[in-house]
């Protein structure tokens, strides 16, 4: 499975390979404490740095790509999107660490970054992306619904949060033979924003 950090660009976002001059760009869009509210690491405040040092580690490990989103519409950076767990022996990957400013959520931000990471994916040679969520994150469950993935459940008291109390986590996936169909209900919605 190839997956190397490249600018991935549609005809509504950018996703630029995070480096540290993103940092500053990013702050002020993480500030939202309803971004945090149900991850496993806060990334508000004074927690912005080991965050954003956490997906810069990451990236030097090659176990994730990190992508600063830009959007086309408002010419100005929108949130965050990684590619997380990369397994190339097992030709897996995560898309996940996905947030946006308030302005982004709910829109073509979303569905436009899918398209690029899956697609990358998937020409890559992955044999399986996954996705995961907060058990109360109903707004993700929706969206990844939406997005034509499959829910395979919820593995139970799974993770600690950055609160201390217990995550479980709702897993969904795409496989190769579904991201046609996945594709080419993104390029419709695309088309049609």
């Amino acid at each position: 499975m190839l997956l190397e950090p490249e600018l991935l660009e549609n005809a509504h976002v950018r996703l630029e390979p995070l480096k540290e001059t993103h940092r500053e760009a990013l702050r002020p869009l993480a500030q939202e404490e309803e971004i945090w509210a149900l991850t496993s690491k806060r990334g508000d405040g004074p927690w912005f740095d080991p965050w954003f040092d956490m997906m810069l580690k990451g990236q030097e490990a090659r176990t994730q790509i990190s992508h600063a989103v830009w959007s086309k519409a408002t010419n100005a950076y929108a949130g965050h999107t990684a590619f997380l767990q990369i397994d190339r022996d097992n030709l897996r990957v995560e898309i996940g660490w996905t947030w946006y400013g308030a302005p982004y959520r709910g829109g073509v931000t979303n569905p436009a970054c899918k398209a690029l990471l899956l697609e990358q994916a998937f020409s890559g040679g992955a044999e399986r992306v996954e996705l995961k969520t907060h058990h109360l994150n109903e707004r993700s469950q929706a969206a990844m619904l939406k997005l034509g993935a499959i829910r395979e459940g919820t593995l139970r008291s799974h993770m600690r949060t950055w609160r201390g109390d217990r995550r479980g986590t709702v897993f969904f996936s795409i496989l190769p033979e579904e991201w046609p169909g996945v594709q080419a209900g993104l390029n419709l919605r695309l088309t049609n924003a």
